[in-house]
């Protein structure tokens, strides 16, 4: 999909683009490509001069590749954006293509921090007034996006504190808790990736001195909101390994209960196992053959040795 942005009285202006005859008469600030075809990179190469690889948004290039000037100027950087998808939260790789005043992005699906930035520009007027400022605000809304983020996260660890620290935890109870855990630590990692990645982006373009005053002071406060979330992002990783700490030990209590019963069991039942052993040898002359109540005085003993030490080991409070 191909859609191309103009600013109209202060606002930004979308089009969809669907030939290349469409491109001749309009002059875009940004030109944004949601899983572009190889026929509409070459629509964006024939009218605007820009060359977009088959490899832009792979995953797999290297460190020094992801933020650089080529000698015409062409400033390309790439970075990872967040969708917190409840079944699949994930990071999508982003290419940035400053060239002529013109911002080029391309991604392979469509982001929630595009849309928002549409539909902000949409409703605010002079929010942006080049294709810097619409990278700049990409960066600006990543940050809200992830700030976001990190609020679910705080609601959803705190419905597993209430599950688990605030009653009687099951064994499936620590399992609903621990895969609530394991989702909510993966989805802070990749914020925190993805702070990280919009970190170096903001502070590339304030390096290379791209930036006018007022864009520059913009890409300080940016900068300044994602520390605030490293911090956050922290805590976080201190209270899910708590959390999963306390799962765990609710766990090995529920099994060690299991264990001591059956400890205490064996022990029970060690007396009347040896008297049993000890009337069921095979005496020429038995004890009790003169008796009549022989084999029931027997048993009555084995009983009696077999409460006895339940009754020692609730005294002592094991039980």
């Amino acid at each position: 999909m191909l859609n191309v942005f103009t600013l109209v009285n202060g606002r930004l202006f979308q089009e969809e683009i669907s030939s290349a005859d469409a491109l001749t008469h309009v002059a875009p600030i940004w030109v944004d490509m949601d899983a572009p075809t190889g026929q509409e990179k070459g629509w964006i190469s024939g009218r605007f001069g820009v060359t977009i690889p088959d490899d832009i948004v792979d995953d797999d290039l290297e460190e020094s590749a992801r933020f650089y000037e080529e000698d015409n100027g062409e400033l390309h950087i790439r970075s990872d954006f967040l969708i917190d998808d409840e079944d699949n939260p994930r990071n999508v790789r982003v290419a940035f293509v400053l060239h002529n005043k013109m911002l080029f992005s391309v991604h392979a699906e469509d982001l929630p921090v595009f849309r928002l930035l549409r539909l902000r520009a949409r409703r605010i007027p002079a929010l942006i007034e080049d294709a810097k400022d619409v990278l700049l605000k990409l960066y600006d809304a990543d940050a809200e996006y992830s700030a976001d983020s990190l609020e679910s996260i705080y609601d959803a660890l705190e419905a597993v504190s209430n599950s688990v620290l605030k009653r009687t935890v099951s064994d499936e109870t620590a399992s609903e808790a621990l895969s609530a855990i394991a989702k909510e630590e993966d989805l802070n990692g990749r914020i925190r990736r993805n702070v990280m990645d919009t970190r170096r982006a903001v502070s590339f373009m304030m390096r290379s001195r791209m930036l006018n005053a007022e864009q520059f002071e913009e890409a300080r406060q940016i900068l300044r909101d994602i520390d605030s979330l490293d911090n956050h992002t922290t805590f976080l990783f201190d209270k899910i390994n708590f959390l999963m700490n306390a799962t765990v030990g609710f766990i090995n209590i529920n099994q060690n209960r299991i264990i001591k019963i059956f400890s205490v069991a064996s022990v029970a039942l060690l007396p009347p196992t040896l008297i049993a052993s000890i009337y069921g040898m095979n005496f020429k002359v038995m004890p009790e053959m003169n008796w009549d109540y022989g084999y029931p005085f027997a048993l009555v003993l084995m009983a009696s040795s077999m409460i006895a030490p339940f009754w020692y080991f609730r005294r002592k409070g094991w039980l």
